[in-house]
Parts: C-alpha cells; structure tokens; sequence
C-alpha cells in the first residue's frame, strides 16, 4: 500500500500525534522567539554572532514556507503535537538545497519539555519522505556537531556516520566545530523504514 504523503501524514507518538505542516504566521513568530530567546542547549550548537535580529529572521523564515514548487531551494515546515482535541506547535524542519546531491536538512524541538519524549526519532522516516516527496532531491547531508549527543544517538540508529570533519562555516547557524557528516539516498529510505518499524 502506498505511503500518505508526508505533509500531513500523523504518527503517534507516546506524547500525541505530530505530524508536518505548513508554516503559519504565528509559526514564524515562535520560530523567531526561539533562536533569540536565552537556552543553554542553543548556545551550544549556534553561532549568535550570525543571527540576524528577530525581524530579520522571522522575515528569512516566511521567505521559506512552502509554496507548492518543487523548485523551491529554501523551505521550512512545522512540526506539530496533537495530544485530544488541542494541537501545538512543538518544532520545526527546514531544507537548504545546493544541488541534487547537497542538500542540508535541519531540525529543532522549540520546546525543551518535548525534547527527550522520542519524537525526533519517532518522525524521522516520515521527516525523510517529506524531503524526498516535494523536491527532486537525491541525497541529503547531516551536519551534526559531535558533541550534540541527542541527535546523534539518535542519527545512528538508522544513518552510518561518513565522516567526522572540523568545518570553519558549517550550514545553517551553526558555530566552527567538529561535525559527524552523514548521507541518506533514496535508496536508504526503505531500509530507514523498516528500522523504524521494528523499534514500535
């Protein structure tokens, strides 16, 4: 039987139902309130010296949503939580395409109570779906720094590290460091799937 598509496709979760969507005008807001707000675990992983102001990158942000354009380079979803009838924003996603082999993806639990509840791993096959469906992308690239242990720990349940390299201007926002460099095809995706299944 054919997948949902990924936009949209819900998956429980011991926390509720989270799935992606389109980015919202109030999305954006706590997209921006996020990278600017004091969290200790951020500062670990950005470089504050390259944030743009709050309305700089709120307006980068909305630059992002998805239109429908499988041309689109740029492109940021939310991550939402269903727990009854209430939904919330509890995350977001975004692509940076370079070429159909170079493509970064990144991804961010905003809210730190939800951050070891297992919905990064929980989302993660569909998380790859959504890239795969909406852009004629080949491979993606991890860009993970080593010493964020949470996702890697949770990147080799199901992605082999390449390699691990110092990277003076990492992509996105990230800080000078050592970074795990990992690659998914579209080949992976069924074997990433079925890893997946068999942690239900």
């Amino acid at each position: 039987m054919p997948l949902a598509p990924a936009l949209g496709r819900r998956v429980a979760t011991r926390l509720g139902e989270v799935w992606f969507d389109t980015i919202a005008e109030a999305d954006l807001d706590a997209i921006a309130d996020y990278f600017h707000r004091p969290d200790p675990h951020l500062d670990t992983l950005i470089d504050r010296t390259r944030l743009p102001d709050r309305n700089a990158l709120r307006a980068r942000y909305a630059s992002w949503k998805y239109e429908g354009d499988p041309a689109q380079m740029s492109s940021v979803f939310a991550l939402r939580l269903a727990n009854g009838l209430e939904s919330r924003l509890i995350g977001f996603t975004n692509l940076l395409r370079k070429t159909p082999v170079e493509n970064y993806s990144h991804w961010h639990i905003i809210a730190p109570g939800d951050r070891a509840g297992g919905i990064s791993s929980t989302i993660y096959p569909t998380r790859l779906d959504l890239y795969f469906d909406l852009f004629p992308v080949e491979r993606l690239v991890h860009q993970t720094r080593v010493t964020n242990t949470g996702v890697n720990r949770m990147l080799d349940k199901f992605v082999p590290i390449a390699k691990t390299e110092f990277i003076e201007r990492p992509d996105g926002l990230a800080r000078p460091g050592e970074f795990h460099m990992r690659h998914v095809t579209r080949a992976d995706l069924p074997r990433i799937r079925e890893i997946a299944a068999s942690m239900k």
